[in-house]
């Protein structure tokens, strides 16, 4: 036992972001002596302060604004006149973020949870530097995450030119919002202002949005924002963003290269994608280097190259979401603790909480295809009873089986709860489902669910609505 008490912490966690607050409580749960160093003045990292928390409240508040002002309520039979107040929208936006992070603070007294304020710099394998004071542990958790991939030449001034975390707090609606980059973040957030009345143009460098997604649902996706308003320049390059005032001047090019056109914003989101946080952590005293893409590489139980240091979340290899973050701390508090953690990383879900929700698991059609043979089974929305109850038309669920086991390997929808219905196709992949399996469970009716049912019928090429 004297090897034990040489050390402040049986675990330390560096970041109380989605992965990292996890880590922290189920450590502590396992009957670990536990802290966590972070440093911002709340917990819960980018998702709860500045990321997925925040612009959800905005989104929902935004697509009440906008069925009440396009008309979309007074076709149910609903009048009203309709005015902004952008001060209480911002409000409660920030009352959800204030009880969540108080929310984690509590959790950690509870699980007897030390919190460390300040940033962490290894100075040694098993020791840190928090904000000045020296603490030592037996095993040490990076979950660091990740902030905005910048512009190069391009400053974001969080007045003209935002990053997300500005285009959650403008305090007027844009008169034409450029986003930069077609991904996630992007088509979120310009939705929100588009639906508050900003002109939005979304400029994206490949030739479709929201890379990594089904490339049918890709399109798809594409044509419905459209329609809403959203106009697209794919293919684009952004090579220089001038602020003058409080306007901007975007220069673009054709990706392949080509003349330059110019538009004029008063708003330009940068949101390109994000980057792994691990400057200022002193990787090397430690005996650690990231990888060419800033990650910190990792093994399957989530050790580092390191003996007794961990990391998960953003700062390693996989896709950026919280909840993938959330899953691996969880996990590795298990494996330091000696037991099995273990995370699926084939089964992530994916979800764009734009309106319709955009939603997927496993693999698109086409990675799906480079495997083996595939059989690819659809279904239309507009044939769903509770979407069309709902005057919700825009969308489809896709679901793709190997051709020779009807094993499902990836399921893509758009719905308006896409990002709910995409739960049960994640269970029943989890569970290693046919096509069948899912064609035959008994859905409730009348549910969006419904289409999942209808499109795993569509498979063997029996659906029943279409």
């Amino acid at each position: 036992m004297a090897d034990e008490q040489q050390y402040d912490y049986d675990v330390l966690v560096i970041g109380a972001g989605p992965g990292g607050y996890v880590a922290a409580i189920r450590a502590a749960q396992l009957g670990l002596k536990t802290a966590c160093a972070e440093s911002r003045e709340t917990l819960g990292g980018t998702c709860l302060n500045v990321g997925c928390i925040p612009s959800k409240a905005m989104l929902h508040a935004s697509e009440l604004y906008d069925h009440a002002a396009n008309g979309a309520m007074a076709k149910l039979g609903i009048r009203t006149t309709v005015e902004l107040d952008l001060d209480t929208m911002h409000g409660q936006r920030r009352d959800a973020v204030k009880q969540l992070t108080g929310g984690i603070e509590f959790l950690f007294k509870k699980n007897k949870v030390t919190w460390l304020k300040g940033r962490a710099a290894f100075t040694g394998a098993h020791s840190v530097d928090v904000g000045g004071q020296a603490v030592t542990a037996k095993n040490i958790v990076i979950a660091t995450g990740s902030s905005v991939t910048p512009l190069p030449g391009v400053t974001i001034d969080q007045k003209v030119v935002v990053d997300s975390t500005g285009a959650l707090e403008l305090p007027k609606v844009p008169e034409h919002m450029v986003v930069i980059g077609g991904g996630v973040i992007g088509l979120e957030l310009g939705s929100v202002w588009r639906r508050l009345g900003a002109k939005v143009t979304c400029v994206e460098f490949l030739d479709q949005i929201l890379p990594g997604f089904d490339g049918d649902i890709r399109k798809e996706s594409n044509k419905i924002f459209k329609k809403q308003g959203i106009e697209f320049r794919l293919s684009t390059k952004v090579t220089g963003v001038a602020v003058n005032g409080d306007k901007a001047t975007l220069t673009l090019e054709p990706a392949a290269g080509g003349e330059a056109t110019t538009i004029e914003a008063d708003c330009v989101l940068v949101s390109i994608g994000r980057r792994p946080n691990t400057d200022g952590l002193a990787l090397d005293k430690a005996g650690l280097s990231a990888n060419q893409r800033g990650q910190i590489e990792i093994d399957h139980d989530f050790r580092t190259a390191v003996d007794g240091i961990w990391a998960i979340g953003d700062v390693v290899p996989g896709p950026m979401l919280a909840h993938k973050a959330e899953d691996e701390g969880i996990a590795v508090a298990e494996n330091i603790a000696g037991q099995h953690g273990i995370v699926n990383h084939d089964i992530i879900p994916s979800v764009v909480y734009t309106w319709p929700e955009v939603a997927g698991v496993g693999l698109t059609e086409e990675a799906a295809k480079e495997r083996g043979e595939v059989k690819v089974g659809k279904f239309p929305m507009v044939a769903n009873s509770r979407a069309k109850t709902n005057h919700e038309p825009d969308g489809l669920v896709k679901v793709i089986a190997d051709a020779k086991t009807d094993r499902v390997l990836g399921v893509w929808c758009i719905a308006s709860v896409a990002g709910t219905m995409i739960a049960q196709a994640a269970q029943a992949m989890e569970f290693g489902a046919t096509s069948e399996d899912i064609a035959y469970t008994c859905h409730a009716h009348p549910t969006h669910s419904e289409a999942v049912k209808e499109a795993a019928m569509a498979v063997q090429g029996k659906p029943i609505h279409i």
